[in-house]
């Protein structure tokens, strides 16, 4: 695990309330839609990384699923959705790791959602890494969800740097082995009523 990245994630985490953070929104509905649309019924395997603080994992045990997993750089920002999902939270597996570093099994996820954990690898280094991941981790015909900052999204966040795409280039990170099934931008509303340019894609495992 990069130390001073962590180092980093776990002062957000300590300093802000859940509600708080610019990413924050009450229920990811447009995650939502795709992991209903991707999953192959309750008991497809899905992982949200960067999860943290997130409310999808709540929803997504709402809605009946059985295998979530939810990875964060920040054991603060995992043990704030622990204790928010109470009893709740013995349905999920939690990882605390640096997704581009991480021990993931292989050939285990049917669906891989991630908001706003691509656009903060900035080097080509950490990208490749990542994309390793999915490509070891996703199973064939499985669905890979992420969501960064769209063209006109913030340059930086949380005090550091980001990289923002539209669907082509952010595609293009991934290759050949995934296909392209759909993309869509959503304006976010900040909790200081900012707004910001998500971009989603949604990609199938060839």
């Amino acid at each position: 695990m990069d130390d001073l990245s962590q180092e980093h994630w776990e002062k957000i985490y300590a300093t802000r309330a859940p509600d708080a953070v610019s990413w924050y929104r009450a229920h990811l509905e447009t995650s939502i839609a795709l992991i209903e649309r991707a999953a192959c019924g309750r008991p497809a395997s899905i992982i949200d990384v960067g999860g943290g603080e997130s409310t999808l994992a709540d929803d997504l045990v709402e809605r009946g699923y059985e295998n979530i997993t939810v990875l964060d750089i920040s054991q603060i920002a995992l043990d704030v959705t622990r204790k928010r999902l109470g009893a709740r939270a013995e349905k999920i597996r939690w990882i605390l790791a640096d997704v581009t570093q991480a021990d993931l099994p292989e050939q285990s996820f049917d669906v891989w959602h991630d908001r706003a954990v691509f656009h903060f690898l900035t080097s080509k280094e950490q990208r490749e890494a990542y994309v390793r991941q999915v490509a070891r981790s996703v199973k064939r015909r499985g669905y890979v969800i992420v969501s960064t900052f769209g063209p006109e999204g913030p340059a930086k966040c949380s005090g550091l740097d980001v990289v923002r795409y539209d669907a082509d280039s952010l595609h293009g990170e991934f290759g050949e082995s995934f296909r392209l099934v759909d993309s869509s931008e959503e304006l976010h509303r900040t909790p200081l009523g900012a707004t910001q340019q998500f971009l989603y894609c949604y990609c199938r495992v060839e």
